[in-house]
């Protein structure tokens, strides 16, 4: 067995306990890099290049989440169970849930900000005789989630386009699934062109996205609002529900239909798996969250009071099950009164929506780079290669790219496999969250947290494995304190377990094939697998994130 590399007491040299950059610069000396600090204390050196800063990151955040226009996409989901009032009370649960959970997750980002995020904190987090297999298992649920979760934004992209092409050429146009994919596989070719050949400028892409994401809010809402000839009374909007799906009670309709409203905050931990790239990464990673949490929330809200307040018969409109057309596009159509007007502002979406690809697929292949350089994932060795002159993860964008072109040839055979496939977006994620936010909640009533006084030092000299120490985690300089901080993980807890229990249930009782949910067959064979390839193999090779020993010395010795 090899010999464990010691790790300095910072007693001595006055760090204990000193978290602030000033402080901590004035102790290392004016060439001190924080970041790099902050990855080499929990065992990983520093290879990729930081471009991002607070505001280049929370467009990436904002733009990839996208929740104002997926609102718009997945509209009918929760109109159906909960209608005009469920709607709108459903996105402010959803939203104020959202809020619960990533104050949790920006803790653990702040403690450990790495690119491996929810699988890296399990690791931290879990007791010493499982922690290898929950973290195994929240980083395939995670890696899948984001392939899952590109691929389902570029179809989105793609099926607006072609929507456009049904709206302007009702008459010529006949579409075909494969045309779909075609189109799918040409926005996940140009995401790859930006991401690949163009990454240096991906920070100033980032925030012209930004800007664009609030114009673009404003440029659908006016006219929706100006120009529609009719509007609703504020007691139809607000007191108005449906049941559509003739669930036993309203209240049951109404969570059911909470899956849509979740949808759109979905890719909000992208700042996480981006964080190895960001400036002050340990607390702008949250901030920056945050940020985009408020800012996708309020401009969500509004333009969803708006379409329900101008769009006219909406119920008639949108259980029109067989137009071609997505309901928003019908309502849309039916505000402005022109198909010219609908096809600028369903335009403005699809550029959002690629925007939000472009940033997915940024974050997916991070968060592949880093599980592989880990070695959770088959061909680890490629897998975690980083381009020398780029700094960026080549071969992880690629392979990412190919798993989204390959799971969207489902479409070609059976649009509802392929649904069925993408829905395991939201599981995935959700599910990563709460094996995270669980853990740290154990950790936080059991004392463990607290024990350690905010120590700098995390780093315990442990016989457990000679490639992968006994770490504790502790908490970085972004944190709610005290028993503020426990309540707010009990409720974040308890929102993730209301989601993930709803989000298998189809939208209707006895549903066919076709409206099934086959979230439930999609999760558990993904996890079904991992389980499988990790006792058979992983078990074997995976140890959890691998410390880096050449970064750890340096950070013993003060080098960095």
């Amino acid at each position: 067995m090899e010999k464990h590399v010691e790790l300095a007491d910072f007693n001595n040299d006055g760090l204990r306990n000193r978290r602030d950059k000033d402080s901590i610069s004035e102790a290392k000396g004016a060439d001190f890099d924080r970041d790099r600090y902050e990855l080499a204390r929990v065992g990983k050196e520093q290879v990729l290049k930081r471009r991002f800063g607070l505001v280049s990151m929370t467009g990436l955040s904002c733009g990839l989440m996208c929740t104002w226009e997926s609102l718009l996409v997945i509209f009918l989901t929760g109109f159906q169970n909960g209608g005009p009032a469920g709607l709108i009370y459903g996105f402010i649960l959803i939203w104020l849930g959202n809020f619960s959970v990533f104050i949790c997750i920006g803790e653990l980002a702040s403690a450990v900000p790495t690119a491996g995020g929810q699988y890296h904190w399990v690791s931290l987090l879990a007791p010493r005789s499982n922690k290898r297999f929950f973290s195994y298992i929240t980083g395939w649920l995670t890696v899948i989630g984001w392939i899952a979760a590109l691929t389902s934004v570029c179809f989105f992209v793609s099926d607006l386009v072609l929507q456009l092409a049904t709206l302007n050429n009702p008459d010529t146009y006949v579409r075909e699934n494969w045309h779909a994919t075609l189109l799918l596989w040409a926005v996940l070719m140009l995401c790859v062109f930006i991401n690949v050949f163009i990454s240096g400028a991906l920070p100033t892409i980032e925030v012209v996205v930004l800007v664009m994401h609030v114009l673009g809010f404003f440029g659908i809402l006016v006219p929706l609002v100006y120009l529609s000839p009719y509007h609703n009374t504020a007691k139809a909007v607000f007191t108005t529900f449906n049941n559509k799906g003739q669930w036993p009670t309203q209240a049951l309709a109404f969570f059911v239909g909470l899956q849509g409203n979740a949808l759109a905050f979905v890719g909000t931990d992208s700042v996480v798996h981006m964080s190895e790239e960001v400036k002050n990464a340990s607390t702008d990673v949250p901030r920056s969250m945050l940020m985009s949490l408020g800012i996708n929330g309020t401009l969500a809200i509004g333009l969803l009071i708006a379409v329900l307040f101008s769009a006219t018969g909406l119920e008639a409109l949108l259980l029109d099950l067989d137009s071609p057309l997505s309901p928003f596009i019908r309502i849309f159509q039916q505000s402005v009164g022109s198909k010219v007007g609908t096809t600028i502002m369903v335009s403005i979406i699809i550029a959002l929506e690629f925007c939000s690809a472009m940033g997915c697929l940024a974050a997916a292949s991070r968060m592949t780079w880093s599980f592989a350089r880990d070695k959770g994932l088959p061909f680890s060795k490629a897998l975690s290669i980083i381009d020398g002159r780029s700094t960026i993860p080549v071969v992880a964008i690629c392979v990412v790219t190919v798993f989204a072109a390959l799971l969207s040839l489902i479409n070609i055979g059976n649009s509802a496999a392929f649904n069925g496939t993408i829905s395991l977006v939201l599981e995935g994620f959700y599910l990563s969250y709460l094996l995270a936010i669980g853990l740290l909640f154990w950790r936080r009533v059991r004392g463990d947290l607290d024990n350690q006084n905010d120590e700098l030092n995390v780093f315990n000299s442990s016989p457990y494995h000679p490639e992968c120490y006994d770490r504790s985690l502790t908490w970085g300089p972004w944190r709610l304190k005290g028993k503020l901080g426990v309540a707010n993980n009990a409720v974040a807890i308890c929102y993730l377990l209301l989601i993930i229990f709803f989000s298998f249930w189809p939208t209707q009782i006895n549903p066919s094939a076709e409206l099934m949910n086959w979230a439930v067959v999609v999760t558990g064979g993904v996890a079904t697998f991992s389980v499988v390839y990790y006792v058979i193999y992983a078990r074997k090779s995976y140890t959890g994130p691998v410390v880096d020993r050449e970064a750890v010395l340096k950070y013993e010795q003060g080098t960095l």
